[in-house]
């Protein structure tokens, strides 16, 4: 039953037990919350868990990109009541995109390669769902003198009481998918 909330694409390996462990787990919730409903016609793709640090983990759930939409309508309630089921965990919704390899001499499509499937703009649309109920104000990208960048993220300050404590679950998951460093912070406002 529970495999059946999975969508596999050709030629990925089958579920193991934590992705199905997962599964149930939005089958439970559509069942017994009313408010996820919706959750029935939606389907996950996979489920990771990410080592924080500190005896911490995060819960990276990877969903298709069409279904994406769906899942930010209930995702707040969602997240909540996956967080009560893997207590100590955060829970995180993670769109999953495919990069495709730069067109060169050997590997000319027919087709010009589309911009949301760039590396660049993959790595941008992960980072905008990572931290999906709050949005993203601005973005500074330091570069140090021995060469090493960080990427220092400003989010929404109306959403800081309920995402100060998600923050470093943002940056090592973020470093965990793209190898990048990244800093969340949210702005100061100086008022004069």
């Amino acid at each position: 039953m529970a495999s059946l909330k999975i969508v596999k694409h050709a030629g990925a390996p089958a579920a193991d037990e934590f992705e199905l462990s997962v599964a149930q787990a939005l089958i439970d919730l559509e069942s017994s919350v009313p408010d996820l409903k919706s959750l029935r016609a939606l389907r996950i793709t996979t489920a990771k868990e990410v080592e924080l640090g500190a005896g911490k983990k995060a819960i990276v759930i990877f969903v298709p990109v069409p279904s994406l939409a769906g899942f930010h309508q209930i995702q707040a309630r969602l997240t909540r009541e996956l967080e009560k089921k893997f207590s100590d965990r955060h829970v995180i919704f993670v769109a999953q995109r495919r990069i495709l390899a730069v067109p060169g001499r050997r590997n000319n499509g027919k087709q010009p390669r589309p911009r949301s499937r760039t590396l660049t703009a993959v790595h941008d649309a992960i980072l905008d769902d990572l931290v999906y109920p709050t949005e993203i104000v601005g973005k500074r990208l330091r570069q140090k003198v021995d060469g090493s960048k960080t990427l220092k993220v400003f989010l929404d300050s109306k959403d800081a009481t309920s995402l100060e404590y998600k923050l470093d679950t943002f940056s090592a998951v973020y470093k965990k998918l793209t190898g990048k460093d990244v800093i969340f912070e949210f702005p100061t406002t100086v008022e004069y």
